[in-house]
């Protein structure tokens, strides 16, 4: 007699807050207001739940949100909100006004959300936004969670992938946070196939497509019009895409980016690697801000945040759109599933 199979536990997602002086604790507190997440996921949140939505509304003839308030993640209770103490301080917070107080309070809640990871007792963390001036301290020294998450689980590189599914549109960049005059001297022919194997390996573990197709953009206007408005193409980029090709990869370009993006050709890839910051996710934001994602791409766990900013403009006034980070906690759960699909098919040859 065969027996049915265990059921796999819902992914358990570690949500860090942001800078309390932004909308981090907003766009988390209606997120979790859907009951149907709980149904996807294990919400467990890194922060004192009875201060961070202590002030937030709750709809008439709505019950409020009720957390297991632990000090531990090790227990955490399927089913339930579950939040995890991080700080003993009581900060005094105004919102719209970034203090040392809510940089201190983003880094402790990130801090302990990936060291739970990094112990097994999360399955993917969710990053709600952090000033990246704010966060710096004497023990953090990093532009943003990127960089801190790639050097705290040993990633010799990542790769910054914005996604919205429901276009579905995937763009990453070859380059990310760098000036733009130092973008033509860092493109190297290294970089570039280093990015580009890390988007393919990324589609087919986190996106569980087999064999993607992914479309390069140029870097100069016209796709540099054959070298008369840059060798940037034919020094570098055509080359290593051509190998790509040699190899069997479905690797095409470079693409003249306007017309990329302007005419929908996009569509008929399964990712874009732009070149530079601005390339990709211009277009990006334009199609899809509402509903974007930022996942980062080549580390060994799992990552995903809204594709968004604190906007301390709108901070306290509950206002704030929670739909993008509501797609990243959704992404990040598809993401997690799609990995355990790999480990447990034999015949997967991620």
């Amino acid at each position: 007699m065969s027996h049915p199979s265990p059921k796999p536990h819902l992914p358990r997602l570690g949500f860090s807050v942001g800078d309390l002086a932004g909308i981090g604790p907003e766009i988390i507190y209606k997120t979790l207001r859907d009951e149907r997440l709980l149904g996807q996921c294990t919400p467990v949140v890194y922060g004192d739940a009875t201060t961070l939505f202590a002030d937030f509304p709750v709809e008439k003839n709505a019950e409020p949100l009720t957390f297991r308030q632990l000090r531990d993640a090790a227990d955490i209770a399927p089913g339930r909100l579950n939040a995890v103490t991080c700080w003993d301080e009581d900060f005094h917070l105004t919102p719209g006004q970034p203090s040392a107080a809510s940089g201190q309070a983003a880094r402790e809640s990130l801090l302990a959300a990936a060291r739970d990871l990094k112990a097994g007792l999360l399955d993917a963390i969710v990053t709600a936004p952090i000033s990246k001036e704010n966060t710096q301290s004497d023990d953090f020294r990093f532009p943003g969670h990127t960089e801190f998450l790639a050097s705290y689980f040993g990633a010799a590189d990542n790769l910054m992938f914005l996604v919205d599914e429901g276009l579905p549109l995937r763009v990453a960049t070859a380059t990310g946070h760098l000036a733009l005059k130092d973008v033509p001297t860092k493109l190297t022919a290294d970089l570039l196939r280093t990015k580009i194997r890390l988007l393919l390996k990324s589609l087919q573990q986190d996106f569980n497509i087999l064999k993607p197709k992914v479309a390069v953009l140029g870097l100069n206007p016209h796709a540099g019009e054959g070298g008369l408005l840059g060798r940037e193409e034919g020094d570098v980029v055509t080359p290593v895409i051509r190998q790509f090709e040699h190899d069997g990869h479905l690797v095409f370009g470079p693409y003249p980016a306007d017309g990329y993006f302007g005419t929908g050709q996009f569509r008929q890839f399964d990712a874009t690697l732009s070149l530079y910051h601005d390339q990709g996710l211009i277009p990006f934001k334009l199609m899809a801000f509402e509903q974007g994602v930022n996942f980062t791409a080549g580390l060994s766990v799992v990552r995903t945040s809204p594709d968004h900013g604190t906007a301390y403009g709108i901070a306290g006034k509950f206002v704030a759109d929670p739909s993008s980070f509501r797609a990243a906690v959704y992404l990040a759960c598809d993401v997690v599933r799609a990995r355990r699909l790999g480990m447990a098919d034999p015949r997967s040859t991620r």
